[in-house]
């Protein structure tokens, strides 16, 4: 469980993803899959937060939107979607999620040139950045899977920004929609606890450790990391909904 949540941490901060490293070992322990989301939240929320704190100094607004309305909007979005976590079935939304998966993929891949493109063609305002968050925001309190990639992916296309200058704005909603899900988690009693603990503890080290590293690496790295990333996490999405 610390190793897993080592590795969670440290995928959270260089690219997101870092459930898919959690889930699995929580999974393969016999933890339901409800309640192994849940559990995986949370663990990785003190190492995204870690990771938030060492990304400060970069902060600044996205695409024109301050970060206290992007935090305002993820954190009231995660309430809902982790109280739909609560009263409905995952299945439907395993089936859903590799394609959501698949969307930050490509959006990676191409997102720099769509960008210019919707740019030329379309105003690409606030509003849209917002309701786009908003969307980012029920989808972490619900699932979460690959959301710092769907993050990432949905800056790159929205404002132009690189994988590398959206690691703090994308490790700060992180957190806030994790700390909105696990306030629905504890009062729902859905943490099993003996397997957060050090995975939680290993996530703190691990999003520490990524963030030091990831502010070292230059943008190309990080964009053929986040690459390699997404794609792994796809391929085993689709393999786990439709194998």
């Amino acid at each position: 469980m610390a190793v897993a949540g080592f590795v969670g941490g440290a995928m959270n901060a260089l690219a997101g993803g870092g459930s898919f490293a959690t889930m699995p070992a929580l999974l393969a322990i016999g933890q339901p899959a409800n309640i192994a989301n849940a559990t995986s939240n949370f663990a990785l929320l003190p190492g995204a937060a870690m990771s938030s704190w060492a990304f400060r100094d970069e902060l600044a607004p996205v695409g024109g939107v301050s970060l206290r309305v992007l935090g305002g909007v993820t954190f009231v979005a995660g309430l809902i979607g982790s109280l739909l976590l609560v009263v409905t079935p995952t299945s439907t939304f395993d089936v859903i999620v590799p394609w959501l998966v698949l969307y930050a993929f490509v959006v990676l891949a191409f997102g720099q040139r769509a960008s210019v493109w919707l740019s030329r063609r379309f105003s690409i305002g606030p509003r849209a950045l917002i309701a786009a968050q908003a969307v980012l925001g029920v989808y972490g309190g619900y699932f979460g899977g690959g959301i710092g990639l769907m993050m990432t992916a949905t800056y790159g296309l929205l404002t132009g920004l690189n994988p590398r200058d959206a690691f703090a704005p994308r490790t700060l909603m992180l957190t806030t929609a994790n700390a909105a899900a696990a306030v629905i988690f504890i009062s729902f009693g859905m943490i099993a606890w003996a397997a957060c603990i050090p995975m939680l503890l290993g996530g703190i080290v691990g999003g520490w450790a990524g963030a030091h590293i990831g502010k070292r690496l230059p943008s190309g790295a990080v964009r053929v990391w986040t690459l390699l990333v997404s794609g792994a996490t796809t391929l085993v999405f689709f393999w786990r909904a439709y194998g």
